[in-house]
């Protein structure tokens, strides 16, 4: 097997614009290969869909206890208190209070309010006409997600800023700054609704009960944290890195005024994959992809590569904006698929509409800036001018 010289724990190469083409053909020679990194120790690197599916399906074998994402420097601290580092029965029992709310049921109770904010959110944005479409995007699902907790309007901008810091700052000491910000506003709230609850998404982890025992206030904050920065972060890339795709292919923008928007988004959630990677331990040895990996070695599989492969995707690099089947990865698969796929969907359908309602055309208006980072794959800054219809 050819040498590997490629380093995909390098923020860098995710902002280079031949990432596609230098991912494609590592794909092509090493599928697996391992890699040694500062922070993690080895790493095995997954860049195919059906090996990817397998590590990811299989939590017996590929444990999400250890954790879920490279650059922590070791086991964290939600570890089996959380539903992203938690399997099996333990998953089930934090993931069942929260359903409701992001079900297809659930989302269906504020598709209204969902609709009318990202018109209003558009609508103030072409009045603008030259806007950073990451921050003008980032609204939409803050907004819905500080409804869903029920987070005071004054309190908003300090939310969306920590959860920038906890996801996205460069190294692990900066993201644990971060969640350091938010654990303890989140630490308040919990213990307020745990004396008078309501009805928001705090309210009902914060009286949650597992065996008759009230869960922890510790793994209650621990599993919002995760639920509000993921929440934000992957509707405001994904849109933002879906509009920028849309511009940099013209015909596509057109085909969507006619598309299937369900389709539409599955193949711009594809497409974009803005979560890069997910991390899994291996509990014991196992073969894979003609490898032999040991009890405890860490496994990344490379979302965004995995949903350009090959092998499942015709044309994966194009925007094929009726493409079905499209069973991507790019909101997980298996028992770990996000909980918030209904909501996260629901958000982005309403960006689209309210873009093709009012907008006749975008273009640049400076120069769009990548953020470093190997977790979201996305922008920093995305300005644009927009044209009102």
């Amino acid at each position: 097997m050819s040498t590997v010289t490629v380093d995909l724990t390098d923020p860098g190469l995710w902002a280079r614009p031949d990432v596609g083409e230098i991912v494609a053909d590592l794909r092509s020679r090493a599928p697996v290969h391992r890699t040694e990194t500062a922070l993690d120790g080895p790493v095995w690197s997954v860049l195919g869909y059906h090996l990817g599916s397998r590590v990811l399906t299989d939590a017996a074998t590929f444990s999400s206890t250890g954790g879920s994402l490279l650059g922590t420097g070791g086991t964290p601290a939600g570890a089996g208190k959380m539903m992203a580092l938690s399997d099996g029965p333990r998953h089930r029992e934090l993931r069942a209070p929260v359903l409701p709310y992001f079900s297809p049921k659930g989302v269906r109770t504020t598709a209204d309010r969902i609709t009318e904010l990202a018109a209003e959110v558009v609508e103030s944005a072409v009045e603008q006409e030259t806007v950073d479409l990451v921050d003008v995007l980032a609204t939409v699902p803050l907004v819905v997600m500080c409804d869903l907790f029920g987070i005071p309007g004054d309190d908003r901008d300090l939310v969306v800023a920590v959860c920038d810091e906890a996801f996205l700052a460069q190294t692990p000491d900066a993201r644990r700054a971060g969640h350091q910000k938010l654990l303890p506003y989140l630490f308040e709230k919990v213990v307020q609704r745990r004396k008078n609850p309501g009805d928001d998404l705090i309210s009902t982890l914060a009286t949650h009960r597992i065996k008759n025992r009230l869960l922890p206030i510790e793994d209650v904050v621990f599993n919002l944290d995760n639920i509000v920065v993921g929440g934000v972060q992957t509707v405001r890339h994904t849109a933002a890195m879906s509009i920028w795709a849309l511009m940099s292919h013209p015909d596509a923008w057109h085909q969507l005024k006619d598309a299937d928007l369900d389709l539409a988004t599955d193949e711009l959630l594809r497409y974009t994959s803005v979560g890069l990677h997910v991390l899994r331990t291996a509990t014991t040895q196992v073969e894979l992809g003609g490898h032999v990996i040991d009890a405890g070695d860490k496994v990344a599989v490379w979302t965004w590569s995995a949903d350009h492969d090959t092998a499942v995707f015709d044309r994966p690099h194009e925007l094929v904006l009726d493409r079905s089947p499209n069973r991507h990865l790019a909101l997980g698969v298996g028992a770990h698929y996000c909980v918030g796929a209904p909501l996260a969907k629901a958000e982005l359908k309403a960006i689209y509409a309210a873009l093709l309602d009012q907008v006749a055309g975008l273009e640049l208006d400076g120069e769009p800036v990548h953020n470093r980072s190997i977790i979201n794959f996305g922008f920093d800054h995305l300005p644009v001018r927009l044209r009102a219809r």
